[in-house]
């Protein structure tokens, strides 16, 4: 009966009653083959059922330890997920994202819907600017021409009093500067109290006096005694 060989890494197992001169080798040579084993120089392919690390049982099956085949990211890494309560659904609103950090950070300090803040700031629905004034020919007297302009200013002005307040900062009237009893020239670009401004019509009639602000002319008015165009600027 000769030697045999164990199955799996063919450790050396002297014949029964025989290799007396030998056996001691051999058994050296399969402890040195079994410490090369244990201690990783040798590569081993154990079929392991029911072991523990560190006393503790491992539960996880093959194909679960299995999802880390490939993975190269660090413990650092990983921890970054320490911690995270999302759910899969959460997580997924992200999927399709092409906004950059710097784009995402526009809506830092946000405390309340966008649309709805955009929406406080203007009207849904501005004023529309309707008509379309007479433009003036060679044919066209001046006073026919201020006539046909100042009736377009009119709507316009009604148009936008429709938004802002009649005599709120920036809004227009159509006014006669002066007094009561009498006026005075007003060229574009003059300035006017409210208290020496009366609201006009074309005609040269007018009405009460604004009373308030302060008030640039855009438009003129000269010697025909009539009307023109004033916005508030204080």
């Amino acid at each position: 009966m000769a030697d045999s060989t164990t199955t799996t890494y063919a450790l050396v197992k002297p014949e029964v009653g025989a290799s007396s001169d030998s056996w001691g080798d051999k058994l050296n040579a399969d402890l040195d083959a079994i410490d090369d084993l244990l201690d990783g120089t040798t590569a081993i392919a154990p079929n392991l059922v029911g072991w523990q690390v560190g006393g503790v049982a491992v539960t996880s099956t093959a194909a679960e330890l299995n999802i880390l085949d490939g993975v190269t990211a660090t413990s650092a890494e990983l921890n970054i997920l320490d911690g995270v309560t999302a759910t899969a659904a959460e997580l997924n609103i992200l999927d399709g994202v092409t906004a950059t950090a710097a784009e995402l950070n526009y809506v830092d300090g946000v405390t309340s819907a966008i649309q709805t803040q955009i929406d406080a700031k203007a009207p849904l629905a501005s004023p529309a600017l309707t008509g379309v004034p007479t433009a003036p020919t060679a044919a066209t007297s001046t006073n026919t021409t201020q006539l046909a302009t100042t009736a377009f200013v009119q709507q316009e002005i009604s148009a936008v009093s429709a938004v802002v307040g009649l005599t709120d900062l920036g809004s227009f009237i159509f006014a006669r500067a002066g007094t009561s009893s009498g006026s005075f020239t007003a060229n574009a670009g003059d300035t006017r109290a409210g208290t020496s401004l009366w609201y006009a019509d074309r005609d040269a009639g007018i009405g009460a006096n604004v009373g308030v602000g302060t008030w640039r002319c855009h438009g003129y008015a000269g010697n025909l005694d009539r009307g023109t165009l004033w916005q508030r600027i204080s």
